[in-house]
C-alpha cells in the first residue's frame, strides 16, 4: 500500500515539475500601456494665447488653448478608450502661476491635478519659487505655509497633492540623501512601470539661494542612472525618465521623428543607461516630438496648451520596450465632452477669485504693453518694471533699477477701455518678488552688465532691463568682459570708483539667473516691497501721460553696436 501511493506521488511531482518548466519557458506576450505626459503648466487654468503651427511648418493664427477644462475633457475621453491610462508630469505644475491659482498659494492647481488623477511629476525649478518648506507643504497639505496671506485661504483643510513629486538629483545636504523621493513605481496592466524624475542640475541659478538652502542639485543623468538598480529590484518592467531640462527645434511640434533638437536635454539623453527608452522633458516651454540615437524625447509646450499621448509596448518580466508611439495633441475647449466636476471646480474657484481679479489698477496709454526684446535686448515691459522699482525707491536713494526678463511672464494686457485690472497685472509678476537696494560701484556695476554674456552653456539667455537715465552700448564681437562701453547715467558717464544706489528685485539681488555681482552689493535694505505693488502705484502715478511717457518706448537705454 505505501509503495502504491509513493509511485503515484512521485508521478504527479514529475507532472508538476515538468508543467512548471514549461510554464517558465512560456513567456507572456507583450503588452501596451498608454501614458499621457504635461509639462511646465504653471497653474494656467484658463485658457491663454498659443500659436498653433501648420504642417508646412507655417504658423497659424493665434488661438485660446489650454486651461484646466480642455485638459479634463481630454483625459476624462481618452480614459473611456484606456482605463488604465497613466498621466504623468515633467514639472513646473505651479510657479509664475496667473492670479487666480497663485491668489491661493496654488492650492487650486494642486487640487485640479489630483482631480485628473496625475500620478507623478518631477520637480520643476519653479516648484522652489517659494521655498523647499512650501513645497514639503504642497505635497503633504497643511497651513504651515511662508506665504500665510495666501495658504488655505479657499479652502481652510488643504490636504495636499495626492501625486508624488520625484527630484532624484536634488540632495539634503545634512542627510546626503535625497530630498524627495527619487522614483515611483506604478503598475499599469500588470506592468510595473518605473518613473524617475530630475530638476535641470542649474536650478540654483533660477531660484532664490534662501529657499534652496541645504539643497545640492546635481548631474541629471548620474541620478537617473543611479535609481535604476533599486528599480529593478522593486520589479520595474520598464523604466520611463521624466526630466525638467529641455532642448529647442524649429521642427514641427506636431510631427514625430524630429532629429534637429539641441540643449541640454540633448547631453542627458546620451548620457542614460540604455534601459532607458522614453525621456519626457520640460522646462523650455518647447512642443517636439524627437529621436535621439534611438531613444524617444519629447515635450508639449507649456500652460497646457498640448498633451503628448504616448503608447508603448512591453515585455513583461524581460523589461524588453518594443514599438514606442508618440503624438502631441492640441488642448482645444470643445474637442471633447466636458469632465463635468472639474467645470464646476473651476466656476467655484473663479467665482472665489472674481473680486480680487476684477479691480480696477489704472488706465494705461497703450495695451499690450510687450515683454518680446529688440534686437538690443530692451522691451517696453521692462523698462516700465525697471521705472517703477525705482521710483518706489529713490526716497532710500536708489538710482538705477534693474529687472531680469525671465522674471515678466506675460504682456501687460488692458480691456477695451485701457483700464489693467488685478488679475492682468499680476500675470506679469506673478512670483512675490520684493525690492531691494543696495550700493555698487561704478566697477561692479559694469561687471555687472558683463556678466549678461558670462553664462553657463546650459543658461538661459538673459538681458537685463534697465530704468530711465541709464544707458549703455554693447557689441558681442568684442571679447568676453569688453563688450559693454558708454555707460552713463542720467548723461554723465558712469565712473568706476564712484559709489551708485540700485534696487533689483530679492532674485537677483541673491546672484539669481546667474548675475554673481548682485550678492556683492554693500548696505543692502530689503525693502519688503513687493515689485508687484511698486509696478501698480506707478502705473498708477504715470496715468494720463500719453504713450510718449519714456517707459512705454523701448529702444533708448541700451544700444547694440552696428
Amino acid at each position: 500500500m505505501t509503495v502504491f501511493l509513493r509511485a503515484p506521488a512521485r508521478l504527479s511531482c514529475l507532472a508538476l515539475a515538468l508543467a512548471l518548466a514549461g510554464c517558465a519557458t512560456t513567456a507572456p506576450g507583450p503588452v501596451t500601456i498608454q501614458l499621457v505626459a504635461m509639462n511646465d503648466f504653471h497653474g494656467n487654468l484658463e485658457p491663454s494665447r498659443y500659436t498653433p503651427v501648420n504642417p508646412d511648418g507655417s504658423k497659424a493664427e493665434p488661438i485660446r488653448a489650454g486651461g484646466i477644462e480642455a485638459v479634463a475633457a481630454a483625459l476624462q475621453a481618452w480614459r473611456r478608450q484606456d482605463k488604465d491610462l497613466l498621466f504623468v508630469s515633467a514639472g513646473d505644475l505651479v510657479g509664475a502661476s496667473p492670479a487666480m491659482s497663485s491668489l491661493w498659494a496654488d492650492e487650486p492647481t494642486i487640487e485640479a491635478m489630483n482631480m485628473l488623477g496625475l500620478r507623478v511629476s518631477a520637480v520643476g525649478n519653479h516648484e522652489f519659487d517659494a521655498g523647499r518648506k512650501e513645497l514639503l507643504r504642497q505635497q503633504h497639505g497643511g497651513c504651515d505655509s511662508p506665504r500665510p496671506d495666501k495658504a488655505c485661504q479657499m479652502r481652510k483643510d488643504y490636504r495636499g497633492a495626492q501625486f508624488t513629486y520625484l527630484a532624484g538629483n536634488v540632495i539634503d545636504s545634512a542627510t546626503g540623501k535625497p530630498f524627495i523621493p527619487a522614483f515611483k513605481i506604478e503598475q499599469v496592466k500588470g506592468i510595473k512601470v518605473g518613473l524617475v524624475g530630475v530638476v535641470l542640475q542649474d536650478t540654483r541659478s533660477v531660484v532664490m539661494a534662501s529657499g534652496i538652502a541645504g539643497l545640492e542639485f546635481g548631474d541629471e543623468a548620474a541620478a537617473i542612472n543611479r535609481a535604476i538598480p533599486e528599480m529593478r529590484r522593486q520589479g520595474a518592467d520598464v523604466i520611463v525618465a521624466l526630466v525638467h531640462e529641455g532642448g529647442t527645434t524649429k521642427e514641427n511640434p506636431m510631427t514625430p521623428g524630429c532629429s534637429q533638437l539641441t540643449g541640454p536635454v540633448v547631453d542627458i539623453v546620451r548620457k542614460l543607461d540604455p534601459a532607458i527608452r522614453l525621456v519626457i522633458s520640460g522646462h523650455t516651454h518647447m512642443g517636439y516630438l524627437c529621436s535621439i540615437e534611438g531613444r524617444t524625447v519629447t515635450q508639449a509646450a507649456s500652460y497646457g496648451h498640448l498633451l503628448t499621448r504616448i503608447e508603448m509596448t512591453v515585455q513583461k518580466g524581460v523589461g524588453h520596450v518594443g514599438d514606442i508611439k508618440v503624438e502631441n495633441v492640441l488642448m482645444k475647449g470643445g474637442d471633447h465632452p466636458a469632465d463635468a466636476k472639474m467645470a464646476a471646480f473651476v466656476a467655484q474657484v473663479k467665482e472665489s477669485s472674481r473680486a480680487a481679479l476684477g479691480r480696477p489698477i489704472a488706465r494705461v496709454a497703450a495695451a499690450p504693453v510687450l515683454r518680446k526684446l529688440n534686437p538690443a535686448g530692451e522691451a517696453p515691459l521692462g523698462n516700465l518694471i525697471a521705472d517703477a522699482g525705482l521710483a518706489a525707491t529713490r526716497k532710500l536713494g536708489a538710482q538705477i533699477g534693474f529687472m531680469n526678463e525671465g522674471g515678466i511672464r506675460k504682456d501687460l494686457e488692458a480691456g477695451p477701455d485701457k483700464v489693467v485690472s488685478f488679475g492682468q497685472a499680476q500675470e506679469v509678476l506673478p512670483f512675490g518678488n520684493t525690492l531691494v537696494v543696495m550700493d555698487l560701484s561704478g566697477a561692479q556695476i559694469r561687471r555687472l552688465l558683463e556678466q549678461q554674456w558670462a553664462r553657463p552653456a546650459a543658461a538661459t539667455p538673459s538681458r537685463l532691463q534697465v530704468s530711465e537715465g541709464f544707458r549703455y552700448q554693447w557689441d558681442e564681437k568684442r571679447p568676453p568682459g569688453q563688450r559693454v562701453s558708454a555707460v552713463t547715467l542720467d548723461g554723465a558717464a558712469l565712473e568706476d570708483s564712484k559709489v551708485y544706489r540700485v534696487v533689483a528685485n530679492n532674485f537677483l539681488a541673491e546672484g539669481g539667473d546667474n548675475y554673481p555681482e548682485f550678492v556683492k552689493g554693500a548696505n543692502r535694505v530689503d525693502t519688503g516691497v513687493p515689485i508687484l505693488d511698486a509696478f501698480i502705484d506707478y502705473l498708477r502715478s504715470i496715468e494720463g501721460q500719453g504713450e510718449a511717457q519714456p517707459s512705454f518706448a523701448a529702444g533708448a537705454r541700451v544700444i547694440k553696436a552696428d
